[in-house]
């Protein structure tokens, strides 16, 4: 464990980093949500750092941590892993600050991610299938070559950087009475944390992981727990926490929850359907985990950080349409029909008139499970609910056309 003074971190040094930073990264709105105010039974209000120009909080901290260095640190370069949004955090103000950087990003990153790095003048080695495994390859390049390490979260300049986010929630909203934040190393969390408790010592801090990483919760719990899977918060999915984060976090933080995949990519659809902005992973975990416990939060005035919005497109297109089809606005049915002229038009006619709006198509006569005599047809149909959706099919039914309800994957388009 590294021996430092005590305490680790203070909230002079997280108002030192807000006066290093200010005016380089934008301090974002912290904004009232009445449409999560009645999903969730609190008052909500969303700290929308997907705002910044990197999309993600990561730039407090990675430009923190660069104002720090010493001009001979300077000319050596520095080195980062990560998962993309710290890369590009470091890219973009080594960049401004006329310092070589060199970025480990493991091999499954979003492509997002990976070009808007490299598009910030950044080199970019894609290593491992995790972030801790990109670290293995980071510490080689650093020793090979003499970079410098600006550590996505355990290190203190850049925990001090990321705490700034608590300085703004709390001056726009004094009376918040809990702050919620996504967890992946703890760097966020552990910033936050002792800056909000240093303003107001009785806020709640509550941390969010990802079922498949829970680090930081098995940390406080001193209990080894499983790490590892693909996690749709990409940006969360570190096997181990930091020392110092791990410190701090045991020190502030008042609990961790734990939420599912499924129920991240829900909060990322009600971030798009209800809210409007986009939200990657990481950065939907906290609505995520208000969705999920809502008993947790009813009736409080919650600082809900949406921590960033990286999120590759066509993903956040497939979340969006499984969505609607989860809602049935979307069915797939299949109809056993008997091969003859005119059938099709039938079938179209009946769903045209009952309001449904047949989005794909695929007719089969040639597969063995299908009558020689006959054939199936595999419909898409876009619907206003469920009830329309039974509606459409009865109705189908009674002109004598056997109609089974399919997934998406059983689709034969």
């Amino acid at each position: 464990m590294p021996k430092v003074a005590s305490p680790l971190l203070t909230l002079s040094k997280i108002e030192e980093a807000a006066n290093n930073i200010k005016g380089a990264v934008i301090s974002t709105p912290l904004l009232p949500a009445a449409q999560l105010d009645a999903i969730t039974g609190a008052t909500v209000f969303v700290k929308y750092e997907n705002m910044q120009a990197t999309n993600a909080f990561k730039e407090r901290g990675a430009l923190n941590k660069l104002l720090h260095l010493t001009e001979e640190e300077k000319s050596r370069g520095v080195i980062a892993m990560s998962a993309g949004n710290h890369a590009q955090a470091v890219a973009l103000h080594a960049q401004r600050l006329g310092i070589p950087a060199l970025i480990v990003m493991p091999n499954g990153t979003p492509y997002v991610k990976v070009e808007a790095t490299k598009a910030y003048g950044a080199k970019v080695v894609l290593a491992g299938e995790t972030v801790d495994d990109a670290k293995q390859e980071a510490d080689r390049l650093s020793e090979e070559h003499g970079y410098i390490w600006v550590h996505p979260f355990d290190d203190l300049e850049v925990i001090a950087g990321q705490g700034t986010i608590a300085l703004e929630m709390l001056k726009d909203q004094p009376d918040l009475d809990m702050l919620i934040v996504p967890v992946g190393g703890g760097g966020m969390i552990s910033g936050i944390a002792v800056a909000a408790k240093a303003i107001k010592p009785d806020i709640e801090i509550i941390g969010v992981e990802s079922e498949l990483y829970p680090s930081m919760y098995a940390a406080l719990r001193n209990q080894p727990m499983e790490c590892g899977g693909n996690s749709l918060a990409e940006g969360i999915a570190v096997k181990v926490p930091g020392t110092y984060t791990q410190q701090l976090a045991k020190q502030y933080v008042d609990d961790i929850l734990l939420v599912s995949e499924s129920q991240i990519e829900e909060a990322i659809n009600i971030f798009l359907t209800r809210l409007k902005t986009v939200a990657e992973g990481a950065g939907a975990a906290g609505l995520a985990a208000m969705c999920a416990h809502p008993e947790r939060f009813k009736g409080k005035k919650v600082g809900l950080v949406l921590c960033g919005g990286n999120i590759n497109p066509r993903l956040l297109a497939s979340i969006a349409l499984r969505q609607l089809v989860r809602l049935g606005n979307i069915i797939h049915i299949r109809c056993n029909i008997p091969d003859r002229p005119g059938i099709l038009g039938e079938i179209s006619t009946t769903i045209g008139q009952l309001g449904g709006n047949i989005l794909e198509v695929s007719h089969h006569r040639l597969f063995l499970d299908v009558s020689v005599k006959g054939a199936t047809l595999d419909v898409a149909i876009e619907t206003r609910d469920n009830q329309h959706a039974k509606e459409i099919i009865a109705a189908l039914e009674a002109g004598d056309i056997h109609v089974s309800h399919l997934s998406s994957g059983e689709m034969r388009f």
